[in-house]
């Protein structure tokens, strides 16, 4: 294929016409096998420079957070929850307009390269409720004024919470900066929902199911650090969901025919190795086969690592493993082109598994090392016990930084005494008691 010339089947078109349908998809079936959709390079490029386009605007979304300072200093901020927020609500911004999936030419849409906003903010355009005969006052199937409100108000409320700032220090987070307000997080649920009701179009192009799961997650700020375990358990929910969605015969297939359209694989007898026997058994190959169901393993158990590890070599492993999965996605440029959502999987990855590796989910008690009392998740004993609600103290009454008690002491054991008194905490005797009366209740 050339830069700017697409590389097109070559038939006798007139003896082409002429054959079965079968004889007529042969030659078109190996021509794919061979070279893919033969979209030139420019068009490439161009799904390339959408994708840096995407991150400058998430990049500067966040530098738009009051606290939020330095283009190039990335590290200060990059584990800020309200840049995490922003980047789900610009990411759903960007679907719903339809510069996401399904955009431009490699989604057969060429002029112009969208639909979405082009057709839902007209009123008599065609709309798809989901259950016009059992939710009330959806029916119909044209579009009316206040569908159009709906959407609407929808892209207006999402711009509002992109340039908006934070709420203000959140010890339990470990943020002086804060979240956004939660009346914005509760009105962009709102509308998506309404608007979805009416059309389900609105709803399935916001990829409802990922970002607006996201944003339920972000409900739970209030409860310190489950805004981000709830986060951590969204991204496993649509990993794991991706991965089972492939435990079919057909997706052998999906692979040998992405493969075929990827531009990174030039040579026309690489290609042909994903295919059982070119040109006459175009089926899916041995290595078709292996990297369907090798990727299938990674997307179902590689998360489940990231989840129960908290930091170390298992995390840096296991994200950079994930890393390399939406790579390889993104890099084939589908032709679906999901190319901003495997972005922002990589995203997740970095900053909710990596950022904030040590909170998460363990699969068995810890004990407080103030007053060893048994504590679960790792936050209560810390809001009980020592009172605190920051992330730098790892549990009751011990740093990050140092590892030692906070009264001062110089041995980490685990004692049974308070480091800063004499006596056990009330607070934690009162937890332990709460458990071991529960454990017995349950018994």
């Amino acid at each position: 294929m050339g830069f700017l010339k697409p590389d097109m089947p070559v038939v006798d078109f007139a003896e082409w016409s002429k054959g079965s349908r079968s004889e007529m998809i042969r030659p078109m079936a190996r021509h794919w096998a061979e070279v893919g959709f033969g979209t030139p390079v420019v068009m490439h490029l161009f799904y390339v420079f959408k994708i840096l386009l995407y991150i400058l605007g998430g990049w500067l979304f966040a530098l738009a957070t009051t606290g939020v300072d330095g283009f190039t200093n990335v590290a200060q901020w990059w584990t800020e929850p309200i840049v995490f927020q922003k980047v789900v609500l610009y990411t759903m911004l960007f679907e719903v307009i339809g510069l996401g999936c399904g955009f431009g030419p490699l989604n057969n849409r060429f002029f112009p390269p969208l639909g979405s906003i082009l057709y839902w903010l007209r009123p008599n355009t065609i709309r798809l409720p989901p259950w016009p005969n059992r939710i009330p006052l959806t029916r119909g199937d044209a579009r009316t004024p206040l569908d159009v409100v709906l959407y609407g108000a929808l892209l207006v409320v999402l711009v509002v919470a992109l340039f908006s700032n934070g709420t203000g220090p959140v010890p339990a987070l470990g943020t002086t900066i804060g979240v956004l307000p939660m009346w914005q997080i509760w009105t962009i649920l709102g509308l998506l929902a309404a608007a979805g009701l009416r059309d389900k179009v609105i709803f399935l192009a916001a990829r409802g199911e990922v970002y607006a799961s996201f944003t339920v997650a972000f409900l739970f700020v209030g409860y310190g650090v489950d805004m981000i375990i709830a986060a951590k358990l969204v991204c496993v929910a649509i990993w794991m969901g991706a991965a089972t969605s492939k435990l079919n015969k057909h997706f052998p297939f999906v692979i040998s025919t992405m493969m075929s359209n990827n531009p990174l694989i030039r040579t026309k007898w690489l290609k042909r190795r994903f295919f059982e026997k070119f040109p006459d058994d175009l089926r899916p190959g041995p290595v078709s086969r292996f990297i369907a169901h090798f990727s299938t393993a990674i997307e179902m158990l590689v998360p489940l690592a990231l989840l129960f590890s908290h930091g170390g070599w298992p995390t840096y492993i296991a994200a950079f493993v994930m890393l390399c999965f939406h790579f390889g996605i993104l890099s084939a440029i589908p032709m679906g082109v999901p190319l901003e959502w495997n972005v922002f999987m990589m995203f997740c990855v970095v900053t909710l598994f990596v950022g904030h590796a040590e909170v998460g989910l363990v699969i068995w008690p810890r004990r407080c090392p103030s007053c060893c009392s048994p504590y679960w998740p790792p936050s209560w004993c810390s809001a009980t016990c020592s009172r605190v609600r920051s992330r730098s103290f790892l549990a009751c009454g011990t740093t990050r930084e140092t590892g030692t008690p906070r009264g001062g002491a110089s041995s980490r054991r685990p004692t049974r005494r308070s480091s800063v008194g004499s006596s056990p905490s009330r607070a934690c005797r009162l937890l332990s008691s709460r458990r071991s009366t529960a454990v017995r209740n349950k018994r």
